[in-house]
């Protein structure tokens, strides 16, 4: 009888040990590939680089970083937010990376360091169909122009003679403030534009000009990030180099 029980005693004790060890011991990830992980700040209200459909983020910006974390092993978190938040939010830790159209200038070069451009674009000029006084930008001088806040459609605007500049989180609402005849005139990344233009027949375009940026790129805290830098910028390079970044443009009626 004791040695039956010095039996049954063993083998409960082999099993405790064996289940304390399962419980120290981590699941493996679904993904062994997994060299770096990242929060990605984005700004979902820029269709068609960034936006949500049926409650899920979408647009240029996030199918060409999901693809690129696919195929070099980076784990991704991202993180919403308005996008004059996104600069400060990377700089205090929050994000350790911005995806969400953001042009690369000299300017934003001082506090961040940009991945290779992914995108070029230029700024659009709309009006309402029926305001004959503008014609050109010089017709701008002494008139209420609106545009997204943060934005380089921003300083252009201000940069215009005499203007009153009012500047809003989201497009839509400037949109809307130009059709109710709230303000002249509205400033916008041409890309952007279209949509809204395609959406309200009653606003039309009336002049196109260079943002004066070097094109769209990827954004991370300065000299913090060489590894994803790199990582992004081979990325990039392999879906130009196979036709997924052509696809991808495609999605969006980008090309």
């Amino acid at each position: 009888m004791k040695k039956i029980f010095s039996i049954f005693l063993v083998a409960l004790t082999s099993l405790f040990v064996v289940a304390c060890g399962d419980s120290k011991t981590p699941t493996p990830s679904a993904d062994t590939n997994v060299s770096l992980s990242l929060k990605v700040g984005t700004a979902p209200n820029y269709k068609p680089f960034d936006y949500k459909e049926d409650a899920k983020l979408t647009g240029l910006d996030i199918d060409l970083v999901n693809e690129i974390a696919k195929r070099e092993g980076i784990e991704l978190t991202w993180v919403e937010m308005s996008f004059d938040g996104l600069i400060p939010a990377l700089k205090t830790g929050k994000i350790d990376m911005i995806a969400s159209a953001m042009s690369a200038t000299e300017e934003r070069r001082k506090s961040v360091d940009f991945s290779d451009v992914y995108y070029t674009t230029k700024n659009l000029y709309i009006k309402k169909k029926d305001n004959e006084a503008l014609n050109s930008k010089e017709d701008l001088e002494g008139k209420i122009i609106g545009v997204q806040l943060g934005t380089l459609q921003e300083p252009a605007a201000k940069a215009i003679k005499d203007t009153k500049v009012q500047s809003n989180e989201s497009l839509s609402v400037v949109i809307m403030e130009l059709k109710e005849g709230k303000i002249d005139a509205v400033i916008a990344d041409k890309d952007v534009a279209k949509g809204f233009l395609k959406e309200n027949a009653d606003l039309i375009e009336f002049f196109e000009e260079e943002d004066g940026s070097e094109g769209f790129s990827f954004a991370f805290d300065k000299d913090k990030q060489k590894e994803a830098i790199e990582k992004f910028n081979k990325g990039l390079k392999d879906l130009k180099a196979d036709g997924t970044y052509d696809k991808i443009l495609a999605k969006y009626e980008l090309n």
